[in-house]
């Protein structure tokens, strides 16, 4: 299967029923199905694709060329408060004949009610645009601990990378003045059908450069409590969620490359779905969803969402929150659970 191209407009273009529009695609949190509900003002839209790989950069098609015609006065440089505010670039655009070949392998959905997994949220543009550049600015101001790939910061209490678990004796302190625009905003998620209480003490936050991902894993059931919260910063990325009919990963998730994670796909069991995550939307995992599936960002440079291809960008940063547990778990997923293996091991 395969994108239609549209060649990059240089000098005056003639007009055409296709737009080229930039500053504006799923790179910076807008969905294709967002800008093509705010261009259809102007007209039939026959359809909104990207127009490369950076996914700040679409082309609007309208049946006709009026259409276009009025979308490109109404909108080009100007702000435009359905889109963020942002000010669009626009000019006529017309197809060329090549084609760009992507991988239909998994169905990528832009809801977390789409996958259907008990207990997984997903909020879009939980925060503005002038608090993410806020987020970002307060966690460069401060200490960066070096990974083999990646960068992090612990709050509230440190991760600890070989046990994937936590030391409760060795409290950091309380959570940082910088998350009071998060957590005044954690009731949005009963109007999404979660109706617990949100208590949270711990966040870490990784920055992931481009092609590195997260490898497969549940978050350990000891070591956290019930809600595991991750906010996407300055780029996107696709996470999937598998679940092994054995309840673990075929084996040490660590040591697995993005490569071995697909071939052991091959001899494995197990369901597997997707979600795109755009900058500035949170993701809750809680329920079935935290306690019984992996979940695993691939270590892609582009990433393949439905029918068109996004070039991550030169940073991700997220924000996991959590609430570190006292206690053994005593989850109603026993064959996942840490805590209740360790018990019948024990008896």
């Amino acid at each position: 299967m395969g994108l239609p191209r549209f060649k990059r407009p240089v000098g005056t273009s003639e007009p055409s029923s296709n737009l080229y529009v930039a500053n504006c695609g799923p790179a910076v949190g807008l969905t294709l199905d967002t800008i093509e509900a705010v261009f259809g003002a102007y007209g039939q839209v026959k359809g909104v694709h990207l127009a490369d790989e950076s996914g700040t950069r679409v082309i609007v098609s309208y049946h006709e060329e009026k259409s276009a015609e009025s979308a490109l006065t109404a909108l080009n440089r100007r702000a435009c408060p359905e889109l963020g505010g942002r000010s669009l670039h626009i000019q006529y655009s017309v197809p060329s004949v090549c084609q760009v070949a992507v991988d239909d392998s998994i169905q990528v959905s832009m809801e977390a009610s789409e996958l259907d997994i008990p207990g997984l949220y997903l909020i879009h543009d939980f925060i503005s645009a002038k608090e993410e550049e806020e987020l970002l600015a307060a966690v460069d101001t401060r200490p960066w601990q070096k990974l083999a790939k990646r960068r992090v910061q612990h709050y509230g209490y440190e991760f600890q990378y070989s046990t994937r678990n936590v030391n409760t004796h060795q409290y950091l302190g309380e959570l940082p003045s910088f998350l009071s625009p998060i957590l005044e905003k954690m009731s949005l998620f009963q109007k999404r059908g979660y109706t617990g209480t949100v208590l949270l003490d711990q966040l870490t936050v990784n920055e992931y450069p481009p092609g590195v991902g997260l490898s497969p894993h549940i978050d350990t059931h000891s070591a956290f409590e019930g809600l595991i919260f991750s906010l996407s910063l300055a780029g996107p990325c696709i996470m999937e969620f598998r679940k092994y009919s054995t309840g673990v990963w075929p084996t040490s998730p660590d040591t697995l490359s993005d490569e071995e994670a697909q071939n052991s796909d091959k001899s494995s069991k197990f369901l597997r779905m997707a979600i795109y995550l755009p900058p500035r939307s949170i993701l809750l995992l809680s329920g079935e969803a935290r306690y019984a599936w992996h979940h695993y960002i691939p270590h892609h440079k582009i990433d393949v969402v439905n029918d068109t291809r996004i070039r991550r960008a030169s940073r991700r940063v997220s924000f996991t929150l959590r609430k570190v547990r006292k206690g053994p778990c005593e989850c109603k997923f026993p064959e996942y659970c840490d805590s209740q293996k360790q018990k019948t091991i024990i008896h």
